[in-house]
């Protein structure tokens, strides 16, 4: 079997450059092009810039289409308007498109489902296996609590982090609103990030915190009167997301258009 071509965008940021790592050591995969923005200072190099090694050949470009036109699957972390566009172009070529970015309005998810008709799109707010039986844990948890429970979502983050609540943090908080057949915007209550808000009763609070070089520190905490159940995950190594997301990829060749989560790659 040939290995599969790919590409890596938002390559020269904490997660293309793991993910760029996991892939050069992946005999099923073979890396064809690493993308960033017009202005970003790595543009016109080498990857091996980024991860520190020999030269591969493999040079940065801002130059997306040619890329797309001989790839097999796009593995992306960045940011919702530079996500959208490559969306549009992986329904155009009808490659698999990993969506590992956050922060997207309700109008960039309709462009998204509309791409996923041509495309084959994988899209979730959290990469890792643990964060996705969590939120399946969490989903049979709160069907279970009746309103006498507050819940609070407590997520932080290393400090460079810029949405909040994180993207993890609304999946399972939509995990939660779904578990008591409810939708989250009915539900939720945000805080400013570095306040912890008090929960409220019928409500799911978001508190949300950057600092240091926190990978990913998620709690999910159900409070009554008399008693408190905490569920937590805590990402200790980005590599977990860099591997999700190539799992991902390899499940996604060959799969019919339309838009899949990791529930669907995990087969759960």
């Amino acid at each position: 079997m040939k290995p599969i071509k790919i590409i890596v965008t938002g390559a020269s940021g904490r997660m293309g450059q793991t993910i760029i790592k996991k892939i050069l050591i992946n005999k099923s995969l073979k890396l064809i092009g690493a993308t960033e923005g017009s202005k970003n200072k790595f543009l016109g190099s080498d990857i091996s810039a980024l991860i520190k090694s020999k030269k591969t050949g493999i040079i940065i470009t801002d130059k997306i289409e040619p890329l797309f036109a001989k790839a097999d699957a796009v593995i992306d972390f960045t940011i919702p308007i530079a996500t959208l566009n490559y969306a549009e172009m992986a329904a155009k070529y009808k490659i698999v498109h990993v969506i590992g970015t956050t922060g997207f309005s309700p109008s960039d998810e309709k462009k998204i489902g509309l791409a996923a008709k041509k495309a084959t799109i994988i899209k979730s707010g959290n990469m890792s296996m643990g964060i996705n039986i969590l939120q399946q844990v969490i989903n049979k948890t709160a069907s279970l609590f009746n309103d006498t429970f507050n819940i609070e979502v407590l997520e932080t983050h290393h400090k460079n982090k810029i949405d909040a609540p994180s993207g993890t943090a609304l999946m399972l908080g939509d995990s939660i609103a779904n578990g008591r057949n409810q939708k989250l915007d009915k539900l939720k209550v945000i805080s400013k990030v570095g306040n912890r808000k008090k929960t409220k009763k019928g409500k799911i609070t978001f508190n949300s915190f950057r600092k240091g070089n926190v990978v990913g520190d998620h709690k999910i905490i159900f409070s009554s009167k008399d008693e408190v159940i905490e569920l937590s995950h805590e990402a200790l190594d980005r590599g977990i997301f860099a591997t999700g997301a190539i799992q991902a990829a390899l499940w996604g060749i060959n799969k019919k258009a339309g838009l899949f989560s990791m529930i669907d790659v995990l087969g759960k």
